[in-house]
């Protein structure tokens, strides 16, 4: 899922003008659409910072997928897409850059407005946006897809856009999305402008909500040429693409050819690039980043090994609980479990303590809930105060310490304490529910990609919750079938990550807010229905003023962290990346990690050092 950042606009110091239409409201029109104060770069820009403008183009790529697929439209519910391939197949009205993630700049739309009143957003389209066909992109494209995304498209898209009322065609080049009256949303023109465009034409006689069989009509850097469902997708660059030549697209796309090929296992991948089968590979085991590539082909200098340095929030890898289960609906016993695992020995034994413990839901950044509230998040608190239980005013959230047997038996005793609070107790050795008289067993669910890993991962877990009376399985599945049962919530527990935005908005509705608990498909895996969060994540997506916003998100986060809906797991503060020597990156100097289509290939694959 793409990130999603807030917005608050400011254009007091931007180029633009004013006039008036009939309610005399005032619209700004703009080059960007920037978040607090001015943006990085001015309308006059050439291109990002961390791209290379001279990378020359050429070359093939071949990287692995994981899974498979079997449908080109990877914006439905229904069957699994290859969304990485799809991606560089479509635009959006805007770009993000990885630089400055608070700004949208133009790639379909080439002016932004904004009434005073917020009322609306609009968008000026680039007369020289085409399909890939030669076809014109028109404000008739946009508001197909916007509206097929609202009627036919993953229940994710409802929920971010729920504050559209409408939009309206007010020429062929210029659109508008209108906002319900008394929405406090200012994070909706960022979002609205983040969707990739489809051709009307081409959806002529199609049904938006089944799957596609055959690749779609875009008009993104690339075209699919080649692909066998399931097997792999094979992409060539559009040397028409009509943005090639746009400051905000500048440096990027630079491979004639890229190709994803499917496997089923992230470790037999490192067999395939050391065997040339692909070209590339992110590193996702640290032992296998540490042990895994000790050969002749590492040495030599043919394939190199990198750690690209990132300043994002980590990603929210955790054991997630599915609260719809009667079992895991009192918070004790999700504290007790997890009291039991043992993320010190994890990363000792199996990790060589290159990870840190995710410790937030925005770990790794300045929206953290750190020691107690104070200030205005205490502020905050103390308005839901009755609703709230008091540790979250008294006891700063830790992650229990395992870093010797000692604290892992206080730790265990701790957990049994809960239990007995919550209703069980030893029966025969099993931990029971004293008044249904059934034994406390649980189930953890992950997909084949990654099982290998986190099945050494789950056998200390195990042995400790074995030790407490708890019976804990650990099953791995296939891809496809995983995903069917995340979208059915048909699970106890699971293994999942959440991508987690620089500037948190929408999103956490569709994360963690009430409506969107009981829609299948959805992203409230926890199920979540918690009265508070949803006034929190309401009064983050209204804030008008980034210390506001702040507060808000650090109080969001001190609730959702002392209700223990997972067990988190760990971050690297650095991407691992392995890749033929043939290839070429712009220097990491703002730590912005693996920006991937910024690569290039070398003119002459002999050369030595890039330049």
């Amino acid at each position: 899922m793409k990130k999603i950042i807030k917005i608050s606009l400011c254009f007091a110091a931007l180029s633009l003008f004013l006039f008036s239409i009939p309610s005399e409201a005032k619209i700004v029109v703009s080059d960007n659409l920037p978040i607090y104060g001015q943006p990085k770069y001015d309308k006059n820009f050439k291109h990002f910072e961390y791209v290379n403008p001279n990378a020359p183009k050429g070359g093939k790529a071949v990287l692995p997928a994981y899974g498979n697929f079997d449908n080109f439209n990877p914006y439905i519910f229904k069957g699994n897409a290859p969304g990485q391939a799809i991606e560089l197949t479509l635009d959006s009205l805007g770009f993000i850059p990885a630089d400055d993630y608070s700004t949208v700049y133009p790639l379909i739309a080439e002016k932004f407005e904004l009434p005073d009143d917020h009322s609306f957003i609009g968008f000026f389209l680039n007369k020289n946006a085409k399909f890939s066909d030669g076809s014109p992109l028109t404000a008739d494209d946009v508001i197909f897809t916007f509206n097929a995304l609202m009627e036919k498209g993953a229940p994710i898209y409802k929920v971010y856009y729920s504050d559209v009322s409408k939009v309206e065609k007010i020429n062929n080049y210029h659109v508008r999305f209108y906002f319900k009256e008394g929405a406090e949303n200012k994070e909706l023109p960022l979002i609205v402008s983040q969707f990739r465009i489809f051709s009307k034409k081409d959806f002529e006689g199609k049904d938006f909500s089944k799957p596609a069989l055959e690749p779609l009509l875009g008009s993104g850097p690339y075209i699919i040429d080649d692909y066998k469902l399931g097997k792999y997708v094979s992409l060539k660059r559009n040397e028409n693409y009509w943005a090639k030549d746009l400051p905000s697209q500048v440096g990027f796309y630079n491979f004639d050819k890229i190709r994803h090929d499917y496997y089923q296992d992230t470790t037999v991948t490192l067999q395939a690039l050391f065997s040339g089968n692909i070209d590339l590979r992110e590193e996702y085991i640290a032992k296998i980043w540490v042990t895994g590539y000790d050969n002749d082909l590492v040495k030599s200098g043919k394939i190199i090994k990198e750690q690209l340095y990132h300043n994002n929030p980590a990603t929210l890898q955790n054991f997630t609980f599915n609260i719809r289960n009667k079992k895991l609906q009192d918070k004790r016993v999700r504290k007790a479990l997890n009291l039991a695992f043992n993320f010190d020995w994890a990363n000792e034994k199996l990790f060589y303590n290159q990870y840190s413990r995710i410790h937030s839901y925005f770990t790794n950044s300045e929206m953290e809930a750190t020691g107690l509230p104070q200030g205005k998040e205490l502020e905050i608190l103390n308005q839901y105060k009755d609703q709230l239980d008091e540790e979250v005013f008294t006891t700063p959230y830790e992650n229990p310490s395992h870093k010797t047997e000692q604290e892992t038996r206080e730790n265990l005793k701790k957990a049994v304490a809960l239990l007995k609070e919550a209703g069980y107790d030893f029966v025969d050795g099993k931990m029971t529910n004293l008044e249904t008289g059934e034994p406390l067993e649980l189930e953890v669910i992950g997909n084949s990609a990654n099982g290998t890993v986190f099945t050494r991962v789950m056998l200390p877990f195990i042995e400790n919750l074995r030790k407490i009376g708890i019976k804990l399985s650990f099953r791995t599945l296939e891809v496809n079938i995983f995903k069917n049962r995340l979208d059915s919530f048909d699970y106890e527990i699971a293994i999942l990550s959440f991508p987690v935005s620089k500037m948190p908005g929408n999103e956490q509705k569709e994360y963690w807010g009430s409506g969107s608990a009981d829609t299948k498909g959805s992203y409230n895996y926890v199920g979540i229905k918690n009265p508070v969060v949803d006034s929190l994540i309401e009064k983050i997506i209204a804030a008008g003023k980034k210390d506001d916003y702040i507060a808000y998100i650090k109080a969001l986060d001190r609730v959702l962290l002392h209700e223990y809906y997972m067990i988190f797991h760990w971050y690297s503060s650095f991407h691992r990346v392995a890749y033929n020597n043939k290839f070429c990156h712009p220097e990491n100097k703002l730590n912005l990690g693996f920006q991937w289509m910024s690569w290039w290939e070398k003119e002459n694959p002999q050369e030595g050092d890039c330049k």
